[in-house]
């Protein structure tokens, strides 16, 4: 797949905004490859359809997305390759920008030994490698480290590692995933931090205390994950179907999805639908509509296992939240207890 250099190859019908400092104008919203990386791995979302998981990228894609954030990790290096093949017979002008991560690494003669939080310089150097083959391209648009490393590799070592790959040009800009307002300092001091992608949502809201101000200051792009909470927040789950999660999708064992906590999260979808019903969308682009409306927040990463999972959600590509639908968020989130953070952009 030819990759390329002008952020106007990848115009879009749907409102774009900058990605900090990099050039590239992305969509509010764009594809997130985790689920359809598939089950058999410590995350995985249970079973999938790779011919359901094409579907859906070219739909959003279709629909005017025009960025997908994958990782090598997902589905053991599954999810890239169905990424390839969904855009590989679209032409030039509808391919999307691709993101991808590392740092997370797995035996490949044991895939079921777990995952290692990797920072060595000579192994991002080889997840480079691979993720430029599994997903067909010359160079990958944002590259970024997904978690901190557990290996004991100093932060500097393996941010200098990727603002070396991006001054050689095997990728375009370099991010930081799940990394806090320390270490983005650090990082910063070395390089600039093109984005960060940090868990957020009404659940999750952690990150708009002190992450989401840093990077506004710093002219950094943030593109969060989990806008929905991973389904909680669609508007269609429900404690059975909580309860009837397969023992291989991650969230049967989360604590989000369980007890106390699984019934504060129903009810505050609950509240959601007054406010979708008075937009007229989804509850689902409520969720991720919330998230938007942080002014740090560049875009938010939105999964789908299908086509009509992408439709039940583009709306929120152009919702704009209300002062009076703010306000009702901010409300149910205090009503109901869920979750942890600010409340209120």
């Amino acid at each position: 797949m030819r990759q390329k250099d002008s952020p106007d190859t990848h115009s879009s019908p749907l409102p774009v905004r900058p990605l900090g400092r990099t050039g590239m104008r992305v969509t509010r919203v764009g594809f997130g490859a985790w689920a359809i990386g598939g089950p058999d791995w410590a995350a995985g979302w249970g079973a999938q359809d790779d011919e359901d998981s094409i579907a859906a990228i070219r739909r959003a894609v279709e629909l005017g997305i025009n960025w997908i954030d994958t990782a090598a990790v997902y589905g053991l290096g599954h999810s890239e390759e169905i990424v390839r093949r969904a855009l590989e017979p679209l032409p030039d002008r509808d391919r999307p920008y691709v993101f991808t991560k590392c740092g997370l690494v797995w035996d490949e003669t044991d895939p079921g030994s777990g995952l290692r939080q990797i920072g060595e310089p000579a192994s991002i150097r080889r997840e480079v490698e691979g993720s430029l083959r599994r997903l067909g391209v010359e160079r990958i648009d944002l590259y970024q480290m997904h978690w901190p490393p557990k290996d004991g590799t100093p932060l500097e070592e393996y941010w200098q590692t990727l603002l070396d790959l991006e001054s050689e040009g095997k990728v375009r800009a370099v991010g930081l995933s799940n990394h806090d307002t320390l270490q983005l300092e650090a990082a910063e001091r070395l390089g600039h931090v093109d984005s960060l992608q940090p868990p957020f949502s009404a659940i999750r809201r952690d990150a708009a205390a002190a992450e989401l101000p840093w990077c506004a200051e710093h002219d950094t792009g943030v593109i969060v994950y989990s806008p929905m909470q991973s389904g909680l927040l669609t508007g269609r789950f429900t404690a059975e179907r909580a309860a009837a999660l397969p023992a291989n999708d991650w969230r049967s064992r989360n604590a989000e999805f369980t007890g106390d906590n699984l019934a504060r999260n129903l009810r505050l979808a609950a509240a959601l639908e007054p406010i979708a019903a008075r937009r007229d969308t989804s509850v689902a682009a409520v969720a991720i509509a919330w998230t938007l409306a942080w002014p740090a927040v560049t875009g938010a990463i939105v999964g789908a296992r299908s086509a009509s999972q992408v439709e039940g959600w583009i709306d929120a590509a152009t919702l704009t939240l209300e002062p009076d639908d703010l306000r009702d968020i901010a409300a149910a989130i205090d009503a109901t207890g869920a979750g942890t953070g600010p409340s209120m952009p």
